[in-house]
């Protein structure tokens, strides 16, 4: 891998020289990690023009980092307590006779860089912008497979959870519970907060559980991840509890089953962010659910489970091959309840099959 994180900091180098700024300040975790090979807690990467440099807050410590620092990165910690490490690279920069600096605007607080300002008052400081985000948007198959693999233990956990006895436990239980099974299997942890919810809470976004008990006959959405090695991936599945489901229930499932699969099936090099997002939406929209439905229908993700690009009605931009992304249409009715189905997929060229499915759990409409 080292010589993958080189040429991931020489391709940002060669951008940083282009818009006139021979050093950079990486500030956002994600982007250190993507960049060295690991991120301590409140780590920051300088790239200079002789050498590349991790700076933490004292000794990196393994138990918040996600992988190696690159061996070819020199890794200075900060006496604790330090100052801060951002700051000390702007002055490291300098020392090194740089003249610019670009920063990650969108990441930097205000206070943080009037003090890089302060420490370096002759330093010009550029805005870096998305650049590393746009980087990491293709994964190559190192990622892919960090990634397939994250999917295998969350598909797994929730394989198992299944085959349990749920009427009468907690939304707040059966998500600790596949938090565990998660971290059994081999996970760093969960990707993202476990969302479990029962009855009229089922199909709702980004639902936190709560104490309500799984009764018969309720729809059970479930949303889970798992992070491997950095890399992260969601599943997300919906089921009835201890009866045949209702008529209602199984019009609302087929509906959504459609819109998701309208989606997956909209995934290829060259589609548009919002013609995926259109695809399946419009199946929801021309039954009447156009009106409550979320923001978007998918995201990217990876080192972040919540990354470029977004699949949302206004999105501008394609898709590209191994682009890792989630297709996640739903419907909540208040008072009822509702349908979620999300998957992980890579886009993937038609010769080379389609778009890759990463979360294979079944998607029938299964009586637990």
């Amino acid at each position: 891998m080292s010589e993958v994180y080189a040429a991931r900091r020489e391709r940002l180098r060669e951008r940083c020289s282009a818009g006139g700024s021979a050093t950079a300040l990486v500030s956002r975790p994600a982007n250190v990690r993507y960049l060295a090979g690991t991120a301590p807690r409140g780590a920051v990467l300088l790239l200079g023009a002789g050498e590349d440099v991790l700076l933490c807050a004292g000794p990196p410590d393994d138990q918040h980092a996600d992988g190696r620092p690159d061996e070819a990165v020199r890794v200075h910690p900060l006496p604790l307590p330090g100052g801060d490490p951002a700051v000390a690279a702007a002055g490291l920069a300098v020392a090194q006779g740089a003249e610019s600096l670009a920063v990650e605007e969108h990441h930097l607080t205000v206070a943080r860089h009037r003090a890089l300002g302060s420490v370096a008052p002759r330093l010009r400081l550029a805005d870096l912008g998305g650049a590393v985000e746009q980087m990491r948007l293709v994964k190559d198959e190192e990622e892919i497979s960090l990634l397939r693999i994250g999917a295998e233990i969350a598909d797994q956990a929730l394989s198992e959870l299944l085959e349990s006895i749920l009427v009468g436990r907690t939304e707040r239980h059966l998500a600790l519970e596949l938090e565990r099974r998660l971290v059994d299997h081999g996970a760093d942890g969960p990707a993202f907060t476990t969302s479990v919810a029962t009855g009229p809470n089922s199909g709702r976004r980004g639902h936190r559980p709560t104490d309500r008990r799984v009764e018969e006959g309720d729809f059970l959405s479930v949303c889970l991840g798992a992070a491997h090695r950095g890399y992260r991936c969601e599943i997300g599945r919906t089921f009835v509890i201890g009866t045949s489901p209702a008529d209602w229930q199984v019009e609302l499932y087929d509906l959504v089953f459609a819109a998701q699969r309208a989606g997956r099936e909209a995934l290829a090099p060259g589609a548009g962010y919002r013609d995926v997002d259109r695809a399946a939406r419009q199946v929801l929209d021309s039954a009447g659910y156009g009106e409550g439905l979320p923001p978007m229908t998918g995201h990217g993700v990876g080192l972040e489970i919540d990354e470029d690009p977004q699949l949302a009605p206004t999105a501008m931009g394609k898709l590209d091959a191994c682009v890792p992304v989630t297709v996640e249409p739903g419907v909540h009715l208040p008072g009822r309840g509702g349908v979620r189905i999300d998957d992980t997929l890579v886009v993937r060229p038609e010769a080379d099959g389609g778009p890759e499915l990463l979360t294979i759990t079944t998607k029938e409409l299964l009586a637990l």
